[in-house]
């Protein structure tokens, strides 16, 4: 069955697909698609920046990096309390799973206490809990997956072979032992890449292969076109071509066929004919919301003038508890916030 799950692609499958005709490639993806989900279903997330700027990380396509000045600024970590209230809002608009990114290499150990807080206060309101630190400890992983996180996001961003040229200051092995890191933990994966950083489509199979060949498979999977900021390297760089970035989302549909495929960022410059197209190939999830951690997202209003216009409904999460519980949960999740940090600070005196 072409909607089985597998694991054993090899660079050559990945490649013929794309070199598929682009009427022939969304043909095969959207009869996959169709296969494992509602067709005309979307996910939907909404993404915070809890902790935003000075990010030790070189990585070029970033506005966050301490490295470029991008003219962004600088912002501790958030309060839970406040984290909360945007999670609140979030769900009112539909959102039926809540991301939350920090610009770090790896969290800070003091800060742990309130981010397991974050994780417990997002679940305690009924919604799917996303988080994105950096680099990530067996141990720290273990503490986010027993404070009860769904999806921990980590991509690959591009290639094995063009990294390099993207990222220096962390290697693409510490990226999958993150990953790993993770997986050991029993937290669920989200995982993906950027395009238009001046890649080829060879750098598109590869990354694409590389997940595709992860077992298992990232349950979600981020498909970005780049945002090209000023003051970063790659505030110039050619924008993809928008059959390309279709094409990606099918061989990517096709190569992980139970996986939801995100748009991601970068909506906010595609005609709404490509996200169109990009929703048939496959893709069944989307970041909602006016900004993506420190960048332009498509109005929410935007949003749903195309849905309606496609005949397309948000997912629809059943909810198992009620007000009652879900306030006592949060209390008990705040609660534990404040003894955790009260202990961390006596024993750092």
């Amino acid at each position: 069955m072409e909607n089985t799950p597998r694991h054993d692609w090899t660079r050559a499958e990945v490649k013929a697909l794309f070199a598929l005709p682009f009427n022939d490639l969304l043909f095969k993806a959207h009869s996959i698609h169709r296969a494992s989900f509602d067709p005309n279903e979307l996910q939907i997330s909404t993404l915070c920046s809890i902790k935003t700027g000075a990010c030790p990380e070189d990585c070029k396509y970033c506005a966050q990096s301490g490295h470029y000045n991008t003219g962004l600024e600088k912002e501790k970590l958030m309060a839970v309390e406040k984290v909360l209230e945007q999670a609140r809002e979030a769900k009112a608009n539909g959102a039926t799973r809540f991301c939350m990114g920090a610009a770090w290499r790896s969290p800070p150990a003091k800060e742990m206490p309130a981010l397991l807080a974050m994780v417990q206060g997002v679940k305690a309101l009924g919604m799917e809990s996303c988080i994105t630190l950096g680099m990530l400890s067996p141990d720290q992983a273990r503490q986010l997956a027993d404070a009860g996180l769904d999806y921990y996001n980590h991509n690959l961003d591009t290639s094995p072979e063009y990294y390099g040229e993207i990222i220096t200051t962390r290697t693409y092995q510490d990226r999958l032992e993150t990953l790993q890191n993770v997986r050991d933990a029993g937290v669920k994966v989200c995982c993906g890449g950027i395009l238009g950083m001046g890649e080829s489509q060879d750098d598109h199979v590869g990354l694409l292969h590389q997940l595709a060949t992860l077992k298992p498979h990232p349950e979600s999977v981020p498909i970005n076109m780049l945002m090209r900021i000023q003051g970063s390297p790659l505030e110039n760089a050619e924008p993809v071509d928008p059959f390309q970035f279709v094409r990606t989302v099918a061989v990517a549909r096709i190569l992980m066929p139970q996986s939801r495929v995100r748009l991601a960022a970068g909506r906010e410059n595609m005609h709404e004919e490509a996200q169109a197209l990009a929703y048939f190939a496959g893709a069944n999830s989307i970041f909602y919301g006016e900004k993506l951690l420190t960048t332009k997202n498509p109005s929410a209003s935007r949003d749903v003038q195309l849905l309606q216009r496609l005949g397309m409904r948000p997912e629809v999460v059943e909810q198992s508890h009620d007000e009652a519980a879900e306030e006592s949960a949060l209390a008990s999740a705040l609660k534990k916030r404040a003894d955790e940090s009260a202990f961390y600070d006596a024993a750092v005196v």
